[in-house]
This record gives structure tokens, sequence and C-alpha cells, in this order.
């Protein structure tokens, strides 16, 4: 549900300004709007700055907490750090990190170099030179590479074999014409860089320890110090969100607040004395939103907002769709032992997670819960068609089953396929009744009874034509009466889906039998698209109960010929894997489908438009 909003227009004098806005930021219940979009100041800019590092200093400090605090030799409390040079003190230690981490790397690339080498001194190497006047040339190839005539004419020689090629020193004037890699090697021995590295890798360990102590002694400073930077934001913000009058003598300010606050921030600013207009707001505002719903409805508010929270104007659909994708997951997920699954994690997620992940836990449980129903309906459980056992407890539900083994085919058709498309028909019929409900909020009745005939029509028609292709034989009178309405919601369709147009008496009647024409040609294909993406439920769950059977069968078939003694190891190992493969696709295809069917077809069958922005109050 939307909360209903008030629009507050202030005048301040530029005397009472600061004292105003620390007043207004205590009550904490009004919303700014920002009057100069894109405009920033060197105390907002600095404020957005300080926000950036203390983010970036508190992820560097979790991240280590994670990666390093059981490595970590020291339980030592950190040295006294003052506030004001905190940041400055872990941006240290990571500017520090980097640097250890790039002298390792540096220093055990060198000695992965020399390793074929040994541990030589270059000293002997230019006393050699000297000795022979001949440069020394350094070499590798492919062990089976090596030719001796290198040997004969350059007096080349292998110093050692290492991993399948040949190291070998060259002695020339010039360069040789081998026919070999030649390197560049360091100019430190082996021992040196190896040093290096222990000597960095000690420095990077105590980098670690020093890091840890911080994290651990000063993360909650941090994050306060994260809050007063956001609190600081805002109040720079709030102070560009007003225009000045009368050559800066008087400020303009444009706030919301909610309806339910609206009486008590009205006392406050009378005992202020300050002038205030405290309005309904018009269609044209950009009313900022406040979505309050019940437990079950909020859980699936994060997925709305994947798409968009819905403006002041729209209905919020979180209540209509929940339910729906509730069972879309289910139906597409489509296996009772999944279904079990993800049950058993989100109870896990609900009792042992933190206050974030808590609620994506009981969303999990209703998740969960959707899909063991859906998938015992459809009779298939860890990839088990139920249907198709000879197991006693089963012999009285599977005539029930909703497959071809169980209540067998409808019209021709699989059993789920025909509910997939009852299921899609029942949610776009809901959107348009959703769809007349918000034109008649915003502009009146009259411009819903278009919207509304459609329905109307359409359950009419399918009362007419639908109930007797079941068996159901109507009384002549009723039939009489379905046609009756049906002629009557076609008045509506073509005669009243525009009112406006009537502000013209000769072509406002033309104008409507034209739109109605036009909706109709919208229905016949629309409809019938929207309608047929609902497949997609039978579909995907038809496929994860197949992956799951054949992923069963090949663990049986596989493993026939072995003695059970030993079968069970890799007949569990198929099975672990399959499903695990059959599982991950199908939560994939299980989130990603629904959202598809919320968001395009039901969405669009609503007229939800979104676009809105969250109520943010100006508080700290």
């Amino acid at each position: 549900m939307i909360e209903r909003m008030k629009k507050l227009t202030f005048l301040v004098t530029a005397k009472e300004y600061d004292e105003f806005i620390a007043g207004l930021r205590e009550q904490g219940v009004v919303h700014v709007q920002q009057l100069k979009q894109g405009q920033t100041s060197p105390a907002l800019q600095k404020a957005l700055d300080e926000r950036v590092r203390y983010q970036q200093a508190l992820d560097y400090l979790n991240i280590s907490l994670s990666a390093w605090e059981k490595e970590s030799t020291s339980n030592a409390s950190a040295n006294e750090i003052e506030k004001s040079a905190l940041l400055d003190y872990v941006e240290k230690l990571k500017t520090e990190e980097v640097s250890i981490r790039h002298k390792i790397d540096e220093a055990e690339k060198n000695a992965q170099k020399l390793e074929p080498w040994g541990n030589f001194n270059w000293e002997s190497v230019k006393e050699l030179q000297e000795k022979s006047g001949l440069q020394v040339y350094f070499y590798a190839c492919a062990a089976k590479s090596f030719q001796q005539e290198w040997a004969e004419k350059y007096f080349a020689t292998p110093i050692d074999e290492y991993r399948k090629r040949t190291y070998f020193l060259a002695f020339a004037n010039e360069e040789p014409d081998i026919k070999a890699e030649r390197l560049e090697l360091p100019n430190g021995s082996l021992d040196q860089y190896k040093k290096e590295a222990a000597e960095a890798k000690a420095a990077l360990q105590q980098n670690h320890d020093t890091t840890c102590q911080v994290a651990r002694q000063y993360k909650e400073e941090l994050e306060a110090g994260l809050k007063e930077a956001q609190s600081e934001i805002q109040l720079r913000q709030v102070e560009l969100s007003d225009e000045s009058l009368v050559d800066g003598a008087v400020r303009l300010m444009v706030g919301w607040t909610l309806e339910e606050k609206a009486d008590e921030l009205a006392k406050w600013l009378d005992e202020k004395q300050v002038y205030y207009e405290l309005e309904d707001p018009a269609y044209e505002d950009d009313v900022p939103i406040k979505i309050k719903n019940d437990g079950y409805t909020s859980l699936f508010e994060p997925i709305l907002r994947m798409y968009s929270l819905p403006n002041y104007h729209d209905i919020d659909p979180s209540l209509f769709f929940a339910p729906f994708f509730m069972l879309f997951f289910g139906l597409c997920l489509g296996d009772g032992g999944y279904g079990l699954l993800v049950l058993i994690g989100g109870i896990i997620l609900a009792l042992k997670g933190n206050e974030e992940t808590k609620s994506y836990g009981r969303l999990g449980i209703w998740l969960g819960l959707a899909t063991t129903v859906c998938g015992l309906l459809t009779g298939t459980f860890f990839g088990i068609d139920l249907s198709k056992q000879d197991w006693a407890f089963l012999a009285p539900v599977k005539p029930y089953f909703l497959n071809d083994n169980g209540v067998g085919p409808l019209f021709g058709y699989s059993p789920m396929m025909v509910i997939s498309v009852i299921i899609g028909l029942v949610q776009v019929l809901l959107g348009m009744v959703l769809k007349g409900c918000k034109a008649w909020k915003n502009y009146g009745f009259g411009y819903a009874i278009g919207t509304f005939s459609w329905v109307i029509a359409l359950l009419s028609a399918i009362a007419l034509f639908g109930l007797p292709a079941c068996g159901v034989n109507l009384p002549q009178a009723v039939v009489y009466a379905l046609y009756g309405i049906i002629g009557l919601s076609v008045i509506g369709i073509f005669l009243y889906n525009n009112p406006s147009a009537y502000k013209n008496p000769i072509l406002g009647p033309l104008l409507n039998i034209g739109g109605g024409v036009w909706a109709t040609y919208g229905m016949a294909t629309g409809l019938l698209g929207d309608l047929l993406s609902y497949i997609r439920l039978f579909a995907l769950g038809l496929t994860g109960g197949v992956l799951g059977g054949v992923f069963n069968a090949l663990a049986y078939d596989m493993t026939s010929s072995l003695p059970w003694a030993i079968r069970w190891l890799p007949m569990v190992l198929i099975l672990l894997a399959g499903h695990g493969i059959t599982f991950a696709l199908s939560m994939i295809s299980a989130f990603v489908h629904p959202m598809r069917l919320t968001f395009v077809e039901f969405f669009k069958n609503a007229d939800f438009s979104g676009g809105g922005k969250e109520y943010t109050p100006f508080k700290k």
C-alpha cells in the first residue's frame, strides 16, 4: 500500500534559516524536495568524498577480518589512534599491503627466473667475460631441441634441465645465431631474492595483524563516521534545496510528509511561527512514496524494487503479484524434493542469518512451501514420477496427480499446460481490473469504464462458451443474460473508452469508436500472446522433472553391474552431481521467468508506470 502524502511549502527568513533547518532535522519527518537539481557545493563534495573514504575503509577492514583473522598471529590491541587520523591510518595500511604484495611478486618472479641457474655470483660472470674477451648469453629451449653444433661453435654449456627445458650458456663476441629463447636475468642472486620474498611476507603478516587489530578495535568508530558523513551529505543537499526570494532575504522550500505525521508537524511549525502551506499533492507533483505492507507482502518488495518503485499515482502491485510469484516459482521449479531443499534452506537462513538476510530466509520458506505443494500435486519428487510407482500408500492419490498418468489430458492437452494458461488468464484479468481502478482513482470512474467493460466482456464470453465446453449446460435465460452483458460491454468498449474526447460533441463518438477498434485489435493479438507466455510455467516444471528422472536412470543403469557393497558410492555421486546441476538450473529459471511474467505481462496489463522516488525524511 502506498501511504498518503502531504505537500509542505515553507517561507523562512535568512536570519531564521539555520535554526529552522536544525529543528526540521530533529523532527525527522520531512522529505525535502531538491529545487536546484544537479548543483553542488564544496561542503557537499567534501562530505561525498568522506563517505567514499569511510565506505572503502570499512570494506577493506571487513575483507581483512574475513580473510585474515584466523591467520592473525597477534591478539594485541592496536595503538591508540586519534579519530581524525583513523581514516588516514587505514588507508596507509591498505597502501602498504599493495606495496608489499608488489614486492613479493617481484621477488618471487626474479627468483623463479634464476631457479634453473642456481645461486651464482654476477661478479664471477663479469670476471669470466673480462678474462675470455667473450660475452656470456643465457638461453633456454626444449630439451629435445638443444643442438650439439651450438656447443662446438659457441661453447654452449647446459646448466640444468628444468621442467623439460634445457637452460644453457653461450659465449661469443656478438649475439650468437642460436634458435632458442634468449633470457634476460635479474641482476641479483637467487638467495637475495628468496630473502627479499621472505622478508616481504613477514612484513605482510605484520600488516595483516595490525589491520585485524584496527578492524576489531575501531570498526564501530568507522561505522559511526560513515553515518555522520551520510548525515552531512543530507544536510548539504537540503541547503541546496531552497530558492532565494527578495534578494536573498527569504528562502522558499518544498517538502513532503506522511499524512499521519502532518498534524504533529503543523503544530511544531505553528510554535516556531514559520509560514507554511499544507496541501494535498497535485497530479503533476513529483511525490516521493513510502510503501507499507504486511509481513508477507513486504517479503516480495525486493522483487518489485528490481523493476521500479511505484509512483504516487500507481496502485502498489506487491499485494497482487506476491501470491502469483510464489505460485509461478513453485510451478517452474516443479519438484517436491527441490521444494523441501528450498524450504530447509529458508528456515536455516531465517533462524541463523543476520537482520538483512532473515527476510530472504522467510521468503525462501514461502517459495519452498509453494514448490513442495506444486511438486506433489504434479507427482514429482527428486525426479521420481510418483504416478508410475507401485507404492501402496500412493494408490489413493495417484488418480489426482496433475499429469497425463493422473487426471489425464484436459481438452486433449496436458493438464498442467491448461492450468498454466488458466492461471495466466486470471492474472491478466486481475491486471486489467487494477488498470481500471488506477484510472478511476486518478481521473474518475468514467475513465475506467472502457477497461472494466473489457473485463466483463471477457468473463461473460468465458462463461458463455467455456462452461458448455466443460459439460455445463446453461439455462437459456442465463445465455440471453450473458449475451446482453456482452452487448452492454461492447457499448462501453466502443463508445466510452475516452471520455475526454466528448468535449468535442462531433468528433467525440468517432474518436471513441476508433479507439475501440484499435483496442479490439490490440486485445485480439496481445491477449493471445500474453496467455501463451504462461505455458513456460508448464514447460519449465516439466523440464526439471525430466532432467531429474534422467539422472536417476543414469545412476541406476550405469551402476547396475556392480555389487551393492560398492555400488552405492558411484550411485550417490551421480545423483548428487546430476540433481545439483538440475537444481541450480531450475532455481535460475524459477526466479527469472516468474519475474518476466510479472514485469511484462502483469505490469503491462495493470498499466504499472513505476519510476517512484522513495520517501527519505531529512533527519540524523
